[in-house]
């Protein structure tokens, strides 16, 4: 048995003897507002840039995914480029949330967490990333909103639900009583939601099995490995009467394409967004289609859009060593470009990178 070998059969060995724990969400951060179950972070560090940065993650997802762990965390990275970084953790919903509606998540929480972070910061707006559903409830607010952004990044943010996706298309079955379900539940368990996920890729379990045993002996990749499967079993449950609103009027009905949807009774139209913006989308991203998510710059009202299409799942192309060398610094420099010509002229500028 060579050094590779034994090496393998060891870190195995303490996996199942449970000695190897991973280190998530681990850059230092401070609570600047707590409301309900909510909190905003801000991370510490000694900015230079003059804007904050607020990180909005999917409601349903543990906001660590963006500081994974120390080497694999996008907060981090962000903190070391000089940014005054915040992010939303979204918490845990309790049995009285399920009446907690989308307008007051999207419209009441979000706004609170964008104007807490410029106060804070001493600005008027923020540049704001949402990555998944955080993208799509961050358009939103931005289409309501406009003057609270100094740009907007959407990272595999699903904005179109007619699609062929398989999540779209089990959304608009007949049997699919959305109704029946939250009035049963309150709030939509999590072990649902991620059974659905699981079953976009039916044998995933079965193929990390396999890569964790035949790459055990490499250190580096077991941390990862551990950091993003603990990320992806501490799922979060969704309020039920925000989620029954997300079905019928936005994976049934579309509304925000049509132009009908509405934030706390107000239009909440793409076009109405004027903020610089960057939608970046995954080719292998089987839980939001790219297309689905590179509509954005189709549809804002912007001068300034870029459009970045990178290869990689709706994951791993965001929070990788591969993501830190490539992604991430490119999202820093739309950050940095738009903060030195904020408040010129508006020009058009339109760019994809595919």
């Amino acid at each position: 048995m060579d050094a590779k070998e034994g090496k393998r059969w060891t870190n195995l060995a303490r996996l199942f003897m449970r000695e190897k724990k991973p280190v998530v969400g681990a850059t230092p951060a401070d609570v600047v507002h707590s409301e309900n179950k909510w909190r905003l972070l801000r991370y510490r560090g000694s900015p230079t840039a003059r804007t904050p940065v607020v990180l909005v993650p999917s409601l349903i997802n543990r906001h660590y995914v963006l500081d994974l762990m120390p080497g694999k965390s996008f907060a981090e990275h962000m903190v070391r480029e000089g940014f005054d970084v915040y992010c939303i953790d979204w918490g845990t919903p309790s049995d009285e949330d399920r009446y907690l509606t989308f307008d007051e998540i999207v419209d009441g929480y979000l706004g609170r967490a964008l104007r807490v972070a410029s106060r804070t910061a001493g600005t008027t707006n923020a540049h704001v990333l949402g990555y998944c559903m955080g993208g799509l409830m961050t358009a939103i607010h931005a289409a309501t909103h406009p003057e609270r952004f100094a740009s907007l990044t959407a990272v595999a943010a699903p904005m179109r639900f007619t699609d062929d996706g398989l999540l779209s298309r089990w959304s608009r079955t007949e049997t699919f009583d959305v109704r029946a379900m939250t009035t049963a539940y309150g709030n939509v368990p999590w072990q649902l939601m991620q059974g659905a996920f699981q079953l976009l890729r039916p044998t995933l379990q079965v193929a990390k099995a396999v890569g964790l045993v035949h790459r055990a002996w490499d250190d580096e990749f077991l941390d990862g490995f551990l950091a993003l499967e603990t990320w992806g079993n501490d799922a979060v449950a969704f309020p039920g009467e925000a989620y029954r609103r997300y079905i019928e009027e936005l994976y049934r009905g579309d509304h925000l394409l049509d132009d009908t949807f509405t934030l706390s009774g107000k239009p909440a139209r793409l076009g109405a967004i004027t903020c610089p913006t960057l939608a970046i989308t995954f080719e292998h991203d089987n839980i939001v289609p790219w297309a689905s998510a590179k509509v954005l710059v189709d549809r804002v009202g912007s001068t300034d859009t870029e459009w970045l299409h990178l290869q990689g799942g709706h994951v791993g192309a965001m929070v990788s060593r591969a993501a830190s060398k490539s992604l991430w610094p490119k999202i820093a420099q739309f950050w940095r470009e738009r903060d030195e010509v904020a408040r010129a002229p508006a020009r058009r500028r339109s760019r994809s990178h595919a």
